[in-house]
C-alpha cells in the first residue's frame, strides 16, 4: 500500500520460488567463478604466492559479490534465476531498484547466503510476512512474482442513469489519450483509495477534463459521476463508429418518417422515394422544434402531461 492508500497489485514471492531462483543464480555464479579461477591460475603460475593470493581474493569479491550486484542493477532486479522463476526485486513502493538497493542486498547476502549457506536467509524469509530476508529489510526492497494468472480488465463503472446522454453534444476531440487513461484508471480503482484522496483526485481530473472540453461538471454533480458520464459518452461514440465501420450501409437507407410543416398545415415525407422504392435522405434543413415534437409518439388524450426530459435530474 502506497502513501496515497493505493493497494498495489504485487504478489510477494515465497521461500520455494526464491530458493529455486537462488539455486540457479549460485550455480551460474560458481560455475563462472571456477572457470575464471582456473584461467587465472594458469595465467598467474609464474607469479609469487602473495600476488596469486591477491588475484584470488579480488576474483572472489568481483565474481561472487560484484557480479550479482551489477546484474540486479542493470536488469532492474531480474537475475538469471529470478528471470527463470518469474520473480523481480522491486522497492517497497513497487518501483525499480537502483544501485544502492542492489549494493545493500549484495552486502547482506554475503553474510546471509554465502557465509551461512543460506540458513539465515531462509529463517528470515519464513518469519517475514512478505517473505523478505534481512537484506531486503535493510535495502527497502521486496521480491515479487511477475508471472501471475492474467485477470480480466476492470470495467469502468457506469454513470448514474440520470447522467446518461447528458454530454451527447460535448466535443471530446481535444482530450489527450493520457488523460483518458488516467481517468479510466481512477474510475476502476477509486474504491481502493482513501475517501479524501479519491475526492481530491476526482476533482483534479474533472478540472483537467473540463479545461480540455470547455464544459465543466454541472452544479451538484459529483466529480466522479461527471468523469464516469463523459467516459461513458466516449465509449458509446467509439461503439457506434465500430458498428458503422463493420457494417456500412447505403446512405439512402433511412427509415420513413413524416413531419408536419407548420406553414402548410399538412404532413409531408422526410425524404423521397426513388423508382425502385428506396428512400433517399432528406437534404433540406433540419426539423424545427415543432417537427421534432411531431416525430415523438403522441400521448393518449387522457394521459397526464409528461415533463420534458432534461438529461440531468437528481436521483429519487
Amino acid at each position: 500500500m502506497t502513501g496515497d492508500a493505493v493497494v498495489l497489485g504485487l504478489r510477494p514471492a515465497r521461500l520455494p520460488s526464491r530458493a529455486l531462483a537462488l539455486a540457479i543464480d549460485l550455480a551460474v555464479v560458481w560455475t563462472a567463478y571456477l572457470l575464471i579461477s582456473l584461467g587465472l591460475a594458469i595465467a598467474t603460475a609464474s607469479l609469487d604466492e602473495a600476488a596469486v593470493m591477491a588475484v584470488s581474493i579480488a576474483t572472489s569479491v568481483l565474481v561472487l559479490v560484484g557480479a550479482p550486484i551489477a546484474v540486479e542493477t542493470l536488469s532492474h532486479g531480474r537475475s538469471l534465476g529470478k528471470l527463470a522463476c518469474g520473480l523481480r526485486v522491486v522497492r517497497d513502493d513497487g518501483g525499480p531498484i537502483r544501485l544502492r538497493h542492489a549494493l545493500v542486498r549484495g552486502a547482506m547476502g554475503v553474510v546471509e547466503i554465502l557465509l551461512t549457506f543460506g540458513v539465515i536467509a531462509c529463517i528470515a524469509s519464513l518469519v517475514s510476512a512478505r517473505g523478505r530476508r534481512i537484506g531486503d529489510v535493510f535495502a527497502g526492497t521486496l521480491v515479487v512474482r511477475e508471472r501471475v494468472p492474467a485477470a480480466r480488465a476492470a470495467a469502468v463503472p457506469p454513470p448514474p442513469p440520470w447522467l446518461v446522454g447528458r454530454f451527447a453534444e460535448l466535443d471530446l476531440s481535444g482530450v489527450p489519450d493520457d488523460l483518458w487513461l488516467a481517468i479510466r484508471q481512477y474510475l476502476t480503482r477509486m474504491h481502493q483509495l482513501d475517501a479524501e484522496v479519491s475526492w481530491s483526485l476526482a476533482g483534479r481530473l474533472a478540472g483537467d477534463l473540463a479545461a480540455r472540453t470547455g464544459a465543466p461538471a454541472p452544479e451538484g454533480v459529483p466529480a466522479a459521476a461527471y468523469l464516469a458520464a463523459v467516459v461513458n459518452e466516449r465509449q458509446a461514440r467509439d461503439a457506434r463508429r465500430a458498428v458503422a465501420a463493420a457494417s456500412p450501409g447505403p446512405a439512402y437507407a433511412v427509415p420513413h418518417a413524416r413531419s408536419v410543416d407548420p406553414a402548410a398545415g399538412h404532413a409531408k415525407p422526410v425524404g423521397h422515394a426513388d423508382p425502385v422504392g428506396r428512400t433517399a435522405p432528406y437534404s433540406g434543413p433540419g426539423p424545427t422544434a415543432g417537427q421534432r415534437q411531431d416525430l415523438e409518439p403522441a400521448s393518449p388524450p387522457d394521459a397526464a402531461p409528461v415533463p420534458p426530459a432534461t438529461g440531468f435530474a437528481p436521483p429519487a
